[in-house]
């Protein structure tokens, strides 16, 4: 054994332990594969995705599925097969003539044979699908595609004419369109026969115009809409029994002739239930039950151990025996029992009766289908619903004591059971039953073996449990609504594969409402994308844009990448079916711009568009303004993108596209909000400025001349009371005051023309005695009498003019307009000089282009 090169003598037990280090000894468990299913719907293709959503696209090239064809008569006779109810196993029931209804059967097949269409009324109970059965056998070999027999329940007229489609057309995985549907059922021939239908009025004519070389037999009952007065349909009346036929078909339902006593209680019986023969088929079940009671005493089995290890007994033998006995065989090892026959009552309602008597498998299946709203889960379900291996048989009991009905592929309770069987608590913790078969549904629909047909032929059960588990109350109630969410998201890909698209749009409703009851965002999303996925394949885009929408920002906020791009896929395929990419759509008035590839600009300029096309109108929706677009306006600060959402346009090169406008042009092209900004800003600043004016060269009311010296006075260095301006050329001993770089205001008066004097030269502050105002300063007027030269040399700096005494603040007046004479002073100059204060400069002040008053007063005191 060469342990570096192991060979075949080591059977590989060497490297096990090396195996199970890594990880590699035991396989990891395969995740569940899922059901992936691609269709065709017109000129779409549809990719049926249980996990993220489907996705929906235009049918590529090269894979455009085949032409449908003509279904052959064995094709024809499977699929009739296919869609028929299945022989419940167990006790078969008796075989039932059908009397007195030759009358209608001959009239009825008359009426398909001239190409007419045909509608029969009854009540439920009265044997209408009896008599179906009959006129269909007897028009087998009428038309070209033969006889179609279709279930009404719960159907919509599109949904009767895609299930017409399928069975005279071989199309697999297609489910053709409006218009495709109605050119290929055009040239259909067949007898069509409808049971349970349930419209009438319009939606009916549009059923029969759809398919005008059909002739159409329609079952329905007496609360249904009647026809529209044009429709071509001759309406057939189904009443009851006579009594004869009533007690005739009750000894056939019991399997031997009545006794006196019996034939009374059923003509009674006749008479309360109007010669319904759905009656009599029950009551036929009563005296076979009687009867097995009378010969089988129940002492002999009281806890049911015979019944468990052998099964039931066999009612057709106990019944053979009764007959015998009361045919008046003599037969020792038989004694009867005295059974009181039913009252009127148990014989008008016999189903709690019937039930009590019944093994407990079948009341546990009568149990779920009253939890179910009247619908009875199939077969093959009963044994892991009830829990017992021989369950399957409960159904063959129920159909025989008339318990049940055949509804389509189906059964479900027969009319009036379920009123019957709630007035005696059959409806005790239905709830838990209904969340029982929620789970086992969940589960079933989502094996990967189930096949979508047979999902189908089970969507009215499993519709019935989604939709019990939504309106819960209690502490339950939120259990119950996400194991309904599980169920509608396992179902509703079937249903969709199945091409049953009726269930399918139910399934998704009832699954959106309990995610939303429950809060699940994540499943609520996965609705509303598949509900925007059908509304695309029905020609519905509003609804769809709706839907998709409404998922694409759920998933946003989950960060579904994922499930996000699946929605936005379709998304955009609304837009192109709905005509919205046909031109250049321009950004609207209050988004941003973006510059290409649809990524937002964080910083720089945006890209400027050209010139701008005009926006088509949109078309208004029905009973909506039609909205005129805008222009679209160039942004104030193209530097700064807003945080608008982003619009992905074409990148424009025409005309000026390539030029970027500066902050400049931003302001003045720029929005209106803008120039409003700024027209209102520039507005305030005139305002305070005018206030601020009015304030400084406003006085304080009582002697305006003396407090202050304003741009009307200048105050005299030299003391010099002549009138004259204080400032005099400087000698040769003085510097200039442009060489100290002290401020040397001009005393010429400004060159504005506004009719202001500037203001006199500053003295120095060095030289001794305080200045005092000039008790006349001069006015300046008209032409300067004097100016200064301009300094030469280097430039000189200006200093602001010191003030000793802040000037008090400027109060708002109203300026008083100049008198034109002064009275004579009558005070004497002031003694002590006031605080030397200089003028403001000329560029602080704002003449307003009227004298003050003091310059009225100087003008009026000078000499001339």
């Amino acid at each position: 054994m060469d342990p570096i090169n192991p060979g075949s003598e080591e059977y590989g037990h060497d490297t096990e332990g090396e195996e199970a280090r890594q990880g590699r000894g035991t396989p990891a468990p395969t995740p569940a594969r899922a059901r992936v299913v691609r269709l065709v719907s017109g000129e779409l293709l549809l990719t049926v995705n249980p996990v993220d959503g489907s996705e929906i696209e235009p049918c590529p090239p090269g894979q455009e599925p085949a032409a449908p064809r003509t279904r052959t008569p064995e094709e024809r006779a499977e699929a009739a097969r296919a869609v028929a109810p299945p022989l419940p196993p167990g006790p078969p029931a008796p075989e039932l003539p059908l009397l007195e209804r030759q009358e209608e059967r001959e009239r009825l097949t008359g009426i398909l044979r001239q190409g007419r269409c045909a509608r029969l009324v009854g009540a439920p109970g009265s044997g209408r699908t009896a008599l179906l059965d009959a006129v269909a056998a007897d028009c087998a070999d009428l038309a070209p595609d033969g006889v179609v027999r279709l279930s009404g329940r719960h159907r919509t007229p599109t949904e009767l004419l895609h299930e017409l489609f399928t069975a005279v057309r071989y199309a697999p995985d297609q489910r053709p369109d409006r218009a495709a549907l109605l050119d290929r059922l055009g040239d259909v021939g067949a007898v069509v026969v409808v049971d349970d239908l349930e419209f009438g009025g319009a939606a009916l004519d549009e059923l029969l115009a759809a398919a005008p070389e059909c002739a159409f037999l329609l079952a329905t009952g007496p609360d249904t809409p009647a026809p529209s007065a044009g429709a071509p349909v001759e309406e057939v009346l189904l009443a009851g029994l006579g009594r004869a036929a009533a007690l005739e078909l009750l000894e056939s339902a019991a399997g031997r002739t009545l006794t006196e006593e019996e034939a009374n209680w059923a003509g009674d019986l006749w008479f309360e239930s109007e010669g319904l023969p759905l009656r009599f088929v029950q009551a036929g079940a009563l005296l076979r039950q009687r009867d097995r009671l009378r010969v089988i005493p129940a002492e002999f089995d009281a806890f049911g151990a015979l019944e468990e290890a052998f099964g039931p007994a066999d009612p057709a033998a106990a019944a053979a025996a009764a007959a015998a006995a009361f045919d008046g065989v003599d037969d020792p090892d038989v004694e009867l029992r005295e059974i009181p026959l039913p009252s009127l009552g148990e014989g008008a309602a016999p189903a709690a009766l019937l039930a009590s008597r019944l093994s407990r498998a079948a009341q546990s299946a009568l149990r779920f289908a009253v939890a179910l709203g009247g619908e009875v889960p199939h077969q093959a379900h009963l044994p892991a619903l009830v829990g017992d291996t021989h369950a399957d048989a409960a159904l063959g009991e129920l159909m025989a004591c008339g318990l049940l009905s055949p509804v389509g592929s189906r059964y479900r309770l027969a009319a009036g059971v379920l009123t019957q069987l709630l007035a005696h608590g059959y409806d005790h913790e239905a709830t838990d039953r209904a969340h029982t078969l929620a789970q086992h549904y969940a589960w079933w629909a989502a094996h990967p073996s189930v096949t979508p047909e047979r999902a189908v032929a089970e969507a009215d059960a499993l519709l019935a449990a989604l939709t019990a588990l939504i309106p819960g109350t209690g502490e339950s109630a939120a259990e119950h609504r996400a194991t309904a969410v599980l169920l509608a998201r396992a179902a509703a890909p079937a249903f969709a594969a199945g091409l049953h698209w009726g269930a399918w749009e139910r399934a998704l409703r009832a699954g959106q409402e309990a995610a939303r009851l429950t809060g699940d965002v994540a499943e609520e999303a996965y609705f509303h994308h598949e509900l925007g996925v059908l509304a695309i394949c029905a020609g519905n885009l509003e609804r769809a844009r709706a839907e998709l929408e409404a998922s694409i920002g759920m998933r946003g906020v989950l960060a579904d990448k994922r499930g996000t791009v699946a929605g936005r896929r379709a998304l955009a395929l609304v837009s192109d079916l709905s005509g919205e990419h046909a031109a250049a759509v321009a950004p609207r008035v209050d988004e941003p711009l973006s510059p290409p590839r649809g990524t937002p600009a964080l910083r720089g300029p945006a890209a400027r568009p050209g010139p701008s096309r005009p926006e088509p109108v949109t078309a208004p929706l029905p009973g909506g303004p039609v909205r005129t677009p805008a222009t679209a306006p160039v942004p104030a600060f193209p530097g700064f993108a807003d945080d608008g959402p982003t619009v992905v346009t074409r990148a424009d090169t025409a005309g000026n596209g390539d030029r970027r406008p500066g902050l400049k042009g931003g302001i003045l092209s720029g929005a209106r909000r803008n120039l409003v900004a700024v027209g209102a800003g520039a507005l305030l600043v005139a305002v305070l400025g005018t206030v601020v004016t009015l304030g400084a060269t406003s006085g304080n009311g009582e002697n305006p001349a003396t407090d202050r010296v304003t741009s009307d006075s200048t105050a005299s260095e030299s003391g010099t009371d002549d009138g004259l301006d204080g400032e005099e050329p400087p000698t040769d001993g003085e510097a200039d005051p442009a060489e100290t770089g002290r401020a040397t205001p001009s005393d010429s008066p400004s060159p504005t023309g506004s009719g202001s004097a500037s203001p006199s030269a500053s003295t120095d502050p060095s030289d001794s005695g305080s200045p005092s105002p000039s008790d006349s300063p001069s006015a300046t007027t008209g032409t300067p009498a004097e100016t200064t030269a301009p300094p030469t040399g280097r430039p000189t700096t200006t200093r602001p003019p010191v003030t000793t005494t802040p000037p008090p603040r400027p109060t708002i007046t109203t300026p008083k307009p100049p008198t034109t004479t002064t009275p004579p002073p009558t005070t004497e100059p002031p003694t002590t000089a006031p605080p030397t204060t200089t003028a403001p400069p000329a560029s602080e002040t704002t003449t307003l282009g009227a004298p003050s008053a003091s310059e009225t007063s100087a003008a009026t005191e000078s000499p001339a």
